[in-house]
């Protein structure tokens, strides 16, 4: 008698590494969770330029109970740091990279809650493969290499990261072998102590104590103290489907209020309607300027920020990030799904690799405002408001689509569009491959550009520059527009999709039975 196959389960990552560390977790008799975490613990080795163990983590985790629940691992502003003592060194806003714009990572404490919740493999296991690439190395990827370039001016004088990316005072090219000693060492710290090690072993001491020399405010108690959150989704319905996605601090909110705008009345959003469907990204920018912040600090809900006007005046937005993050998408036959969103923000973070540990450090706190009437200004530990955010498509209470992306403040906008795609038919390969375009943040002046691919459909360009848009034509599946990543479950199992834009891959894992 031969055997049937049956799907076990789907990856979808940024990085070909890291994707094959996900399905190696499910061929072994992992879940979901198992592969997510695999993954993720090598993107930090594989794609630095986007993620590391300094970096913060959100997600969706649908259980086989058909419960969603939102993991919030982002991380806050040093407790001895004060908006003052900012605003008298900085003036009127932080700086993009350095000390300063470093909070506590929470990624790793992230992880140990996902393990928690539902993996079948031991600690241990999900940081094997992120190990052996730290050690022996393994073939720069185009990504990481372009940005070793544009980075070398700031990272290239930060006596850790030049050690690494810059041996003999050049960048390491594409393919050739990218080697990270001390980063493997702090990972098998990692694998043996769990991420109490990260937090209040002596990993934690070394890497607070290496940036503390260098004058940050970040304290072993700050690291201590640490802990993510789980809560409900923010929970919207769009076309017959339930659309999950990230609460506050987080950018989930500008998903749905485009969504409303096109079940509003939008014909053809991604053709003719296009210069509506901008004119709703534009409202949702200027609100995420002007009012998302984190909600234990009296900032907005989810549900407040999906219904409030767009202000009359543009508030200018964040510079946009270079670099940013690594989305990936997971699920397993036995009902898990993660849509899970690991970042560091820019381009290699801070700038700041800790020699001893080989740990990069994220910039988030530069999103935070020194304003001290904004709702986002700084204060000690507080969140500043986040870019990430990841979602999950739902029709009744089964699985449709996990999507997961990077793009920066453009991730709605990237979430929409494969939305919208994938309800008109796309396939997940379709979708992810499809020419794109985003509304940009606005500037200081309020103007607004729109950043569109060169094959994106004249009737796309023509509506939104109707619409009042100066258009910023960019090559063809460029990394400026995202890396996204799709999984679709459907009657035969899972099809899924990475972004021709990142160096990424998707598998569906199929048994016997």
């Amino acid at each position: 008698m031969t055997a049937t196959p049956t799907p076990r389960g789907a990856i979808s990552t940024s990085h070909y590494l890291a994707t094959e560390a996900g399905a190696a977790a499910i061929e072994a008799g992992g879940n979901a969770i198992d592969a997510a975490l695999a993954a993720a613990a090598t993107l930090c080795v594989v794609y630095p330029n986007n993620v590391a163990l300094g970096g913060d983590l959100v997600a969706l985790v649908r259980s086989p109970d058909g419960r969603v629940r939102f993991l919030n691992a982002t991380g806050t502003a040093p407790s001895e740091q004060t908006l003052e003592a900012l605003r008298q060194k900085h003036g009127d806003r932080l700086p993009l990279r350095g000390l300063d714009a470093i909070t506590v990572p929470g990624g790793v404490r992230g992880w140990e809650a996902l393990h928690s919740y539902g993996a079948t493999r031991s600690w241990a296991d999900h940081l094997d493969t992120a190990t052996r690439l730290a050690e022996d190395g393994f073939p720069n990827s185009h990504s990481v290499a372009v940005a070793l370039v544009k980075a070398q001016d700031s990272l290239g004088k930060d006596p850790g990261a030049s050690a690494v990316f810059y041996p003999d005072g050049k960048p390491i090219a594409e393919g050739e072998t990218l080697r990270q000693p001390a980063l493997a060492a702090s990972l098998r710290r990692l694998a043996e102590g769990g991420a109490d090690e990260f937090y209040e072993g002596e990993l934690a001491s070394k890497w607070v104590t290496g940036l503390a020399q260098r004058g940050s405010r970040i304290s072993l108690k700050d690291a201590a103290d640490y802990r993510p959150v789980w809560a409900d989704p923010l929970d919207g319905s769009f076309a017959g489907l339930r659309v999950l996605t990230s609460p506050p601090n987080t950018s989930g909110f500008m998903l749905l209020r485009a969504l409303n705008a096109v079940a509003a009345g939008i014909d053809d959003p991604l053709g003719d309607g296009a210069g509506k469907l901008a004119a709703a990204f534009c409202d949702s920018n200027t609100v995420r300027a002007a009012a998302l912040a984190d909600p234990a600090f009296g900032g907005a809900s989810g549900e407040d920020l999906v219904r409030m006007d767009a202000p009359e005046l543009a508030v200018a937005g964040d510079p946009k990030a270079n670099g940013d993050t690594v989305g990936l998408s997971a699920i397993s036959a036995d009902g898990w799904a993660v849509s899970l969103i690991n970042s560091v923000y820019w381009d290699f973070g801070a700038h700041i690799l800790e020699p001893e540990t080989g740990i990069i450090f994220q910039n988030r706190g530069t999103s935070f405002s020194l304003d001290p009437e904004s709702p986002n200004a700084f204060a000690p530990g507080k969140r500043p408001r986040h870019t990430l955010m990841p979602v999950m498509v739902l029709d009744g209470e089964e699985v449709a689509w996990v999507p997961a992306t990077m793009g920066g403040s453009a991730q709605p906008q990237i979430h929409a569009q494969l939305l919208l795609r994938s309800l008109a038919g796309a396939t997940p390969h379709e979708a992810t491959h499809a020419p794109r375009w985003i509304v940009n943040e606005p500037e200081a002046d309020g103007s607004v550009t729109v950043t569109i691919e060169a094959d994106a459909p004249q009737a796309v360009r023509d509506a939104i520059e109707s619409a009042g848009f100066t258009l910023h034509t960019v090559p063809s599946r460029t990394e400026k527009l995202g890396h996204s990543n799709l999984i679709r479950v459907d009657n035969e199992g899972f099809s899924a999709a990475s972004d021709p834009r990142s160096d990424g891959s998707a598998i569906v894992v199929v048994g016997t039975a």
